[in-house]
């Protein structure tokens, strides 16, 4: 009899104690985040993200042309060159939130592709903080944070998972960047 009556106690402690899976909301699909077509930078040409970053791991960051932390261009494509072949997508969204933006998109291309030889996905301006911030973006904050600056940097895994952010001081080689990167991949 007393058997009897520990048996559901036992189960339901043996139910508590099992992992269980993370509600849908908190592991989205990669493509749900990606959801979206933006247009290339300072180009006609319109790009589905989900074709380009879902089911990759991605490195997304909001960029300004005339920011104290522009040169971090550099070495966003520096870190884009070493882990391509390895799976990481690099992708800038261009964005005058903090008001360092070139009002010329002509302007912010040169200084992405010219001035600092850019080969990642760069995308039209996009707001990235607020009420009108894109899609992308709103979800991004949901996930994490808000960007605080520009060159705020979300580090996503091929599931669409937000694994770490990197305010704009930290700059793209930091080891700790380059640390949450290794272990991504």
């Amino acid at each position: 009899m007393l058997r009897r009556a520990l048996l559901p106690t036992l189960f339901a402690l043996l139910a508590a104690l099992m992992p269980t899976t993370a509600p849908a909301e908190e592991a989205p699909a990669a493509d749900g985040l990606f959801a979206h077509e933006l247009r290339r930078l300072h180009s006609g040409e319109v790009v589905r993200l989900a074709d380009h970053l879902a089911g990759q791991p991605a490195l997304i960051v909001n960029t300004a042309s005339h920011c104290g932390f522009t040169s971090q261009f550099r070495e966003l494509e520096a870190v884009h060159r070493q882990y391509k072949d390895k799976g990481l997508k690099v992708a800038g969204f261009s964005s005058n939130d903090f008001d360092q933006e070139a009002d010329d998109e002509a302007k912010a291309a040169e200084v992405c592709f010219l001035n600092f030889g850019v080969t990642f996905d760069m995308f039209a301006p996009i707001h990235v903080r607020g009420a009108q911030a894109h899609p992308l973006f709103r979800e991004l904050a949901r996930r994490s944070e808000a960007p605080a600056w520009n060159f705020h940097k979300y580090l996503v895994d091929r599931n669409g998972r937000v694994v770490a952010t990197f305010p704009s001081k930290v700059k793209p080689d930091a080891p700790e960047l380059r640390a949450a990167i290794e272990r991504l991949l």
